[in-house]
């Protein structure tokens, strides 16, 4: 909403509009995890290495946004879930603790049925973090259309015991 000088925000019509939109969400409806399945089945597993993961997807309809392009919540899931699994691909067990940080930068748009590729690296695997990368490439000419930096807390009791002697 743009403020001009000396006019105020109508701050009534904002307010309507939000109470509208969040009256006609159904939370308790949808099952347990609803947004990794409405995202993660059209992803598909191309390789993985140690600490890299790469997967591919035509992008669906249902993952758009008002402005017809790849919808930025479905770019964070993306980066959220994609790019966790490169945790145990470094060998780190399965359990790898909660997000601390996800960050986005969206370069370009992604359209309905174009095909795109993910590919999450591990940069740190430390004691207490996991620090990923994350690119969304289209597929066909290799453009990055957004990227990622994906910060994990690694809970100690999962963290394989060494021994100092």
């Amino acid at each position: 909403m743009e403020k001009t000088e000396g006019t105020m925000p109508d701050l009534e019509s904002v307010k309507k509009y939000l109470e509208k939109r969040l009256a006609s969400t159904v939370d308790d409806e949808f099952p347990p995890k609803f947004l990794q399945h409405l995202i993660l089945r059209a992803l598909r597993l191309d390789l993985i290495e140690p600490g890299r993961v790469v997967f591919s997807m035509n992008i669906p309809p249902r993952l758009l946004n008002s402005g017809k392009y790849l919808h930025g919540g479905a770019i964070t899931t993306l980066v959220d879930i994609a790019g966790g699994t490169a945790i145990p691909a470094a060998g780190f067990p399965w359990k790898s603790g909660v997000s601390v940080e996800i960050n986005i930068s969206c370069l370009d748009a992604a359209y309905v049925n174009e095909e795109i590729e993910i590919d999450t690296r591990v940069l740190r695997l430390g004691k207490a973090v996991a620090v990923l990368s994350v690119e969304l490439r289209k597929k066909k000419t290799g453009q990055v259309f957004a990227q990622g930096r994906h910060t994990k807390f690694l809970p100690l009791k999962y963290l394989p015991l060494k021994s100092k002697m």
